[in-house]
């Protein structure tokens, strides 16, 4: 090996396409550069720990560490990262500082200082925070990194922060799922009973709107149309519809009979109204849009927006934030200039440079201070024809047309009222009517019939009452007489909140002071710190995940639409009212979301020291809050759910049941005279569920904990006895296919092994081992963090003991 230079300098990218654009705007013989291409380090898997922790046992829990043991991570093709890793060592020969320029934000920050703690560098090192990939953007980041010399200390606190998110997931993902799925799972429900700190209270908000929406009662409200014929001969119909509905028929009554009886002047009310633009996109909010313009997934606009980001297009997009900083001003114009070179019609739209308009507060779109990350924005270099692919170009448009409409004036549309007071026994009632037509498009010309969809209603209720409107009103002077012709009572019915849809979730997550009616509660999750950025759950980076894993976990199911509401199952509602009643924390939003503002302040430590001081507290609380779960688990019951009420894979993705299972279930239901349901004889699922429910029962095996209902064999083993019994040409007995103790006699009996003294030139190789599942689904918050999540009963895929390095939170660096 050629010894390195001295003084050299690495930059440590978290993927070659940045690497590349960075490359473009400088070169230099004293550094070098490397990218990791996402995390290079996993976490080991419990079970390659210690043996006793492969089976899910009772008696073996909490697992608990003070370092999560950690493995060479892979690629998707399945390759060792281990090479990287060398290859990074190897460059790191010589280096006397790097220059951390992964994405910025703690999961960037994770990435480069995880693998720099494994080496064991003890260097300098600095933070250069890239919000955007183009020329100017990385100029300003270079001088920012100058102007703070701690930069690397305070990105170690990031990294901590990063590093406790993932020693909660791992160890509630790990020990709340083993422990909820021993002791609460219902028998008639064969997947793990996943558990998390983030997706278990984002269920709860999930189904406490679920419970809300079944338990609605519709009720009759009453609105009363006046009719008035004016002097002048016009008519108009006005009415009164406040927004504390009129629920008592008798009280519309009373204000009908006076309605009619009126005659009086009418009162017209002209001015303008003025319609300034929406804010700019956070993460969350652009998901929300694209999910409603384009029916996309989150994830699919998350990635689609990250490729922008690499490619230079787009500023950085896992943001939470909807405003720009002060400083940026001066880049407007240039950068408008770019969008209108691509976007020619909207060219027209555009003012004098010194016409722009600056909206600055946090009701406008600049402010001192937008946080960790601006809004996602457009920069000076754009796409040109056939550079993007089609939704690629899509969201750019949206991003870009979205920042041109910040910058330019208000809407102004001239509103006319008309209304009376009607005198009535239960005092004055207004009777209104209003209209509307555009004085001034301003920022609105941008979108044309589309502006209106830029007013968002709130994810989670009930659709506003809006105000009643005509789209043209008769010429009518103020004061002007009128008489009473017509006066009718309309019913109407009340509407159950709304079902937050696909696109919303984030959102919500990240806003969960407008799903909160205590103002106590809303205090509370308010930020001084910024307060454009309440309390939620989860961080932008990872919000988008949630949602999978509990369809995965067949706690929600997606309804019909564009952007599809989600539908919390009867499994989700058995689990989260489990979870409530043996540890009510982990199903309470408002108290993780506090919990989380603890672990954010670990981030904002502005010293080394305190951060790590912080993360231990972090930790050892973790540590306190898992023991207690898995005491009060250990001593509660599970939960009873009707196996009809469990979601079954679709037909297109079930396997069918074996012809014993069948005949099993045949014979029971013919013994019982009981009706086999829909779809056994083809859903392998719905069979075993049937003999789950109505099988005899077994004892479990010694210094076991008892499993309610008969203990069943895993698919391992099912899998493993259907295989012997084919190579050996024998009948599989029925009680084998739903009794354990049978179906490990069974394999006792005619394994390969006990065959060996009778039939030695016969040999039966086991087909299809299970091998494990990984619970990387049962955490939150970090796309990394896995530990087995196999039943209890499965067979086990004995895993060859590899070499780990622990990770740990330690007070400094070793001099």
């Amino acid at each position: 090996m050629t010894p390195h230079s001295a003084s050299r300098t690495l930059f440590f990218f978290e993927k070659p396409s940045a690497m590349r654009q960075l490359q473009r705007f400088f070169k230099s013989p004293s550094t070098v550069c490397v990218s990791a291409e996402g995390h290079l380090l996993a976490a080991e898997e419990p079970g390659n720990v210690r043996d006793e922790w492969k089976s899910w046992r009772l008696d073996t829990l909490p697992i608990v560490l003070e370092r999560i043991p950690v493995t060479y991570g892979s690629s998707r093709s399945g390759q060792s990262h281990k090479p990287k890793v060398d290859a990074i060592k190897q460059a790191l020969q010589g280096v006397e500082r790097v220059i951390i320029a992964t994405d910025p934000g703690r999961e960037g920050s994770m990435i480069a200082w995880e693998v720099l703690e494994h080496l064991g560098y003890r260097g300098r090192v600095d933070r250069l925070k890239l919000g955007a990939l183009d020329e100017v953007s990385i100029r300003r980041a270079f001088a920012a990194m100058a102007k703070e010399p701690d930069s690397g200390e305070r990105d170690y606190a990031a990294y901590l922060e990063a590093l406790c998110r993932q020693y909660e997931d791992y160890h509630l993902g790990l020990n709340g799922t083993r422990a909820i799925s021993l002791r609460l799972r219902p028998p008639a429900f064969r997947q793990p009973w996943r558990f998390g700190g983030v997706q278990t209270p984002t269920l709860a908000i999930l189904a406490d709107l679920e419970k809300r929406i079944r338990d609605f009662v519709p009720q009759d409200y009453f609105r009363i149309a006046l009719t008035v014929a004016t002097s002048s001969g016009a008519e108009i119909t006005l009415w009164h519809a406040p927004k504390d509905k009129i629920l008592d028929q008798q009280v519309a009554e009373t204000i009908q009979q006076a309605a009619a009886s009126w005659s009086g002047p009418l009162g017209v009310e002209q001015k303008d109204v003025r319609r300034s633009p929406p804010r700019l996109f956070s993460k969350d909010t652009l998901a929300r849009r694209c999910a409603k313009r384009f029916g996309w997934d989150p994830q699919h606009t998350a990635k689609l927006a990250q490729e922008l980001y690499d490619q230079g297009y787009l500023t950085y997009p896992r943001t939470e934030s909807e405003h720009l900083p002060d400083s940026q001003t001066g880049d407007a114009s240039t950068v408008i200039g770019s969008v209108v070179a691509v976007l020619t019609d909207l060219a027209g739209l555009v003012p004098a440079a010194g016409d722009l308009v600056f909206r600055k507060g946090n009701k406008g779109h600049y402010v001192k201070d937008p946080g960790e990350h601006h809004a996602i924005v457009p920069l000076r270099k754009v796409p040109q024809p056939g550079s993007v692919s089609g939704d690629h170009l899509r969201l750019w448009e949206l991003v870009a047309k979205s920042f041109l409409a910040a910058h330019l004036p208000d809407g102004i549309d001239a509103r006319t009222v008309v209304a009376v007071q009607v005198p009535t026994p239960l005092g004055p009632k207004r009777f209104s009517i209003s209209g509307s037509v555009i004085k001034s498009p301003g920022w609105r010309a941008v979108y044309g019939a589309e502006a209106d969809e830029e007013n968002e209603i709130v994810p989670g209720k009930a659709k506003p009452d809006e105000e009643p409107t005509t789209g043209r009103l008769p010429p009518i002077r103020d004061h002007e007489p009128g008489t009473a012709t017509d006066a009718r009572l309309e019913t109407a019915k009340t509407e159950p909140p709304r079902r937050i849809t696909r696109g919303e979730l984030p959102v919500v997550m990240g806003r969960l002071v407008d799903q909160v009616e205590n103002p106590a509660l809303k205090a509370a999750l308010e930020n001084p710190a910024n307060p454009n950025e309440p309390k939620g759950l989860g961080t932008a980076a990872t919000r988008d995940t949630i949602l999978p894993k509990l369809q995965k976990s067949q706690y929600v199911e997606l309804l019909k639409g564009k952007d599809p509401p989600i539908q919390v199952t009867e499994v989700g509602l058995a689990f989260i009212a489990a979870v409530r009643r043996v540890f009510p924390a982990y199903g309470d939003p408002v108290g993780r979301a506090m919990f989380e503002a603890d672990l954010a302040e670990i981030g904002r430590a502005a010293t080394r020291a305190e951060a790590a001081r912080r993360a231990a507290a972090y930790q050892e609380r973790t540590r306190s809050r898992v023991k207690d779960l898995i005491t009060t688990i250990g001593q509660s019951d599970a939960v009873a759910l009707d196996p009809t009420c469990v979601p079954t894979p679709s037909a297109a993705d079930a396997k069918p049941p074996t012809k014993a299972m069948i005949d099993f279930a045949t014979s029971i239901a013919a013994q019982r005279g009981l009706k086999l349901p829909r779809g056994l004889k083809s859903n392998s699922e719905i069979c075993r569920a049937f003999l789950d429910q109505h099988a005899p029962s077994r004892s479990s095996r010694p210094g076991e904990a008892p499993q309610p209902g008969p203990r069943s064999p895993s698919e391992a083993m099912l899998r493993y006895a259907q295989s012997l019994a084919e190579q050996q040409a024998i009948e599989c007995p029925p009680e084998a296919i739903t009794d354990f103790t049978a179906c490990r006699a069974f394999l006792d009996e005619h394994s390969p092994k006990a065959q060996h003294s009778q039939a030695k030139n016969r040999t039966v190789t086991p087909k299809g081992r299970l091998p494990s599942i990984r619970a990387s689904n049962a955490s939150d918050g970090h796309k990394r963090v896995s530990a087995s999540a196999r039943r209890p009963t499965e067979a086990r895929t004995e895993v060859p003991r590899r070499r780990t390095r622990s990770r740990t939170v330690t007070s400094g660096r070793d001099e």
